[in-house]
């Protein structure tokens, strides 16, 4: 169907919350690989940037491109030698919108807001998603990914983070030969993060280059608020040490801002609070959390999520992976009998900066293992959620000092909530939820709804029949139309 549905694809492939894991699973074998554009339509778009024949902006430039991908593609060239930029970054790669593809987004945006619209009236689709946010989120992501100025400005962005780190290499930005739809970067390619036997073959400890990959990760994300959000192996290259170097002078290199997340202030703060809310085992801390974020939309049903939480505390907390691992398919599968449609049947949806970092992580979590079969990640996170706890709170005591006032104010409210309860119990008001009672008694009232509908739909059907048999046609149609009518409410009723 085109770049533009693979990256619609590639989005929802990170939605698990509004997508069942089934679709998920599918859609991220979506790859953004398409067929290549023909050179001449590329030359076009290049001399009309620049204003100048290819052959007066480059010295050199392969016609064959390295890459080929939804929005863009990418080339290798050469920069002239007599300018300053070609003698200090003589190879280049240059990035190149495909044709017309602004206006191919924008027809393919507009569609999909039509049918996104119909979808919001559709009651157990609104009840879930909000369709129209999610449009909006993908739509801002899809037109920053197409101004390669944007991601001229985020590569210069992470360089200045990681300017203090001499093992991370960022691509210098060719400005001089960059517009918005033509990125020029230094070529810093090198060996690829998932080439295993080259990185051993280069004398490279595997295991750590998943601990600074790692750490690379967490500054980014614990740090700097700002993180590259597609790791995916053809963004990240190892680059052994040159000559005259120590062999721990090797580089981690990135490459390909176009999908970058920021994580603004409140964000900080509600991470924080999931932090000590798992460390208390405080489920309402961790709905405050999720509403901090902007996740619960109006309709949730926060009192089932909190007996979620509590639940997943007392079972799983403290487990480590092997534990977790080892647990009984009996307490599991109790588990999901309970709670397993909660998330899909609840109207709970993640900001789009949490589900690029959820993303990033998940896959940050599968490359460092396929580095390191035996990385423990727990390890590397302590140390970056403590610094965050300090960055937050001010410092250890300060930390203290307001969970103890925390709880205070819960002690002082607690007498009047006391006699609040005491006050319904003896009016008669006193109300106990029983989420899953709840949903059988639904369950039971529908089938009963399809009984009766089937039996209305049979009555009519059989007099129907009996009505043509006996001549009477007129009134058998009738009775067939209703007959139909039943049918279709059985099928598409709920």
């Amino acid at each position: 169907m085109g770049g533009v549905m693979i990256k619609v694809g590639q989005f929802l492939s990170a939605r698990l919350d509004v997508l069942p894991r089934d679709i998920t699973d599918e859609l991220s074998g979506l790859q953004d690989e398409v067929t290549p554009e023909p050179f001449e339509p590329i030359r076009a778009i290049l001399e009309t940037e620049f204003g100048l024949p290819l052959h007066q902006k480059f010295a050199e430039f392969d016609e064959e491109p390295l890459a080929a991908a939804s929005i863009g593609q990418v080339y290798a060239a050469k920069l002239p030698a007599n300018e300053a930029e070609g003698r200090e970054f003589p190879s280049v790669v240059v990035k190149v919108q495909r044709p017309h593809i602004e206006e191919i987004i924008n027809v393919d945006l507009s569609a999909l807001r039509i049918v996104g619209g119909w979808l919001q009236h559709y009651k157990p689709v609104k009840k879930r998603v909000d369709v129209l946010k999610l449009m909006e989120e993908f739509s801002r992501s899809l037109h920053e990914e197409v101004d390669y100025l944007h991601e001229g400005k985020n590569a210069e962005k992470f360089a200045e983070n990681f300017s203090d780190e001499p093992g991370i290499r960022v691509p210098h930005v060719i400005w001089s030969a960059t517009t918005r739809r033509v990125l020029t970067l230094e070529d810093v390619r090198a060996i690829k993060i998932t080439d295993y036997a080259a990185i051993d073959a280069a004398g490279l400890d595997r295991a750590e280059v998943a601990t600074r990959l790692l750490d690379t990760y967490l500054k980014q994300i614990f740090e700097d608020g700002f993180f590259h959000a597609d790791p995916h192996p053809g963004n990240l290259f190892v680059q052994p040490a040159g000559e005259g170097e120590e062999a721990s002078d090797w580089k981690l290199t990135f490459v390909d801002f176009g999908m970058a997340g920021s994580l603004p202030e409140n964000t900080f703060n509600a991470l924080r609070e999931m932090v000590l809310a798992v460390g208390t085992q405080d489920a309402q801390r961790m709905i405050e959390s999720y509403k901090m974020l902007d996740m619960l939309l109006p309709d949730a049903d926060v009192d089932l999520l909190k007996r979620a939480i509590q639940r997943v505390f007392e079972r799983f907390w403290g487990k480590s992976m092997n534990e977790l691992k080892e647990t009984h398919a009996e307490d599991a599968m109790e588990f999901m009998n309970e709670f397993g449609d909660l998330m899909y049947e609840m109207p709970f949806q993640a900001p789009e900066n949490l589900i690029l970092l959820a993303r990033c992580v998940s896959i940050l979590s599968g490359m460092c293992t396929g580095l390191d079969p035996q990385f423990n990640v727990f390890q590397n996170l302590a140390v970056y959620a403590e610094k965050m706890l300090e960055l937050e709170g001010g410092n250890k005591w300060k930390t203290i000092w307001n969970e103890a006032l925390n709880i205070l104010q819960k002690l002082a409210a607690l007498p009047a909530r006391t006699d609040a309860l005491l006050s319904q119990i003896e009016q008669g008001k006193l109300e106990v939820r029983t989420p899953a009672l709840t949903r059988e008694m639904e369950r039971l009232n529908r089938s009963q709804r399809k009984t009766a509908g089937a039996i209305v739909f049979a009555a009519f059907l059989l007099g129907g029949v009996q009505l043509y048999l006996s001549g009477e046609v007129i009134p058998a149609a009738g009775f067939g139309g209703a007959a139909f009518l039943a049918l279709l409410w059985l099928v598409f009723s709920r």
